[in-house]
């Protein structure tokens, strides 16, 4: 068996087709305001991709840039301003931030009807409680690319390797809402390989590159690679590429799961303006 490869690319495409679609009926446009600390490179790629992506839509697109050794309490009161400010709609902070700042006072600052990476506690008991809300976007763009490829998430047996605030536990909660029967494995889970095999699709989510490896995979399995980790000049995801040889299908590191997340982020700025618009309260 050899897997095929599902690229988020194409997939992102049909989102920002239903995103100019549903812009092109609004009498308003959306604003996403991103504050960026320091120059990391890292940050500094991800935050150019974000606003020219947000601006090639039709968005307003602002990128505030302070130093990385801006006071944790400006910024907060930077948020608060925002926060007040009826053009904004979404609000971005792009992590990771400086030591002295505590991400999360900052991601608790944000209202959460601005809260476009659905960070806030408010969202995230919305996600848990089948609510309406702002959800994390790595996770929607996994479950959007698997209905795309065709996965019915129903009764289906699914692995979530890695318990992060910003992909496990926010994946778990979204797989439940598609009524996936979920289990979140992690470094302390005893006998890892014998849960990851179980799995009719996994997610791995762990930040360590080619930790999955073919001995952990069902054969016939759907693999989603979420790591994005350098090594060298390299990008290397989660999943070992002898897996491959086992499953059924697996995101490629670039170009699989990554595509999706700006393409979710995207899709969030026009909920946030429209739920903002429409009265929502919370």
């Amino acid at each position: 068996m050899v897997a095929e490869i599902w690229k988020g690319g194409p997939v992102a495409e049909v989102v920002y087709g239903e995103i100019r679609a549903q812009l092109s009926t609004l009498a308003f446009v959306p604003f996403l305001k991103v504050i960026r600390l320091g120059e990391d490179p890292a940050s500094v790629s991800y935050v150019r991709l974000k606003d020219k992506k947000a601006r090639e839509l039709g968005f307003r697109s602002e990128v505030e840039v302070y130093p990385e050794t801006l006071p944790e309490e400006a910024l907060l009161e930077r948020i608060q301003a925002l926060n007040a400010d009826e053009e904004v709609d979404g609000i971005l902070v792009q992590l990771p931030l400086p030591r002295h700042i505590r991400a999360e006072r900052v991601l608790e600052a944000i209202h959460p009807l601005k809260d476009v990476d659905g960070f806030h506690p408010v969202n995230v008991g919305r996600l848990w409680s089948g609510g309406e809300g702002l959800f994390p976007c790595t996770p929607l763009g996994i479950v959007r690319l698997l209905q795309h490829y065709g996965v019915d998430l129903r009764g289906k047996e699914v692995v979530v390797l890695g318990r992060s605030n910003i992909v496990g536990k926010p994946m778990a909660g979204l797989l439940l809402r598609q009524d996936a029967t979920v289990t979140v494995a992690h470094s302390k889970t005893a006998h890892l390989a014998e849960v990851t095999r179980r799995a009719e699709v996994l997610i791995a989510a762990v930040g360590r590159p080619h930790f999955v490896t073919r001995e952990m995979v069902q054969e016939g399995a759907v693999v989603v690679d979420v790591g994005v980790n350098r090594v060298g000049e390299r990008l290397l995801g989660d999943v070992h590429p002898e897996v491959a040889e086992v499953a059924r299908a697996l995101t490629p590191v670039p170009g699989g799961v990554g595509p999706m997340t700006v393409a979710m982020l995207m899709a969030n700025t026009l909920k946030a303006a429209l739920l903002r618009r429409n009265g929502a309260l919370f």
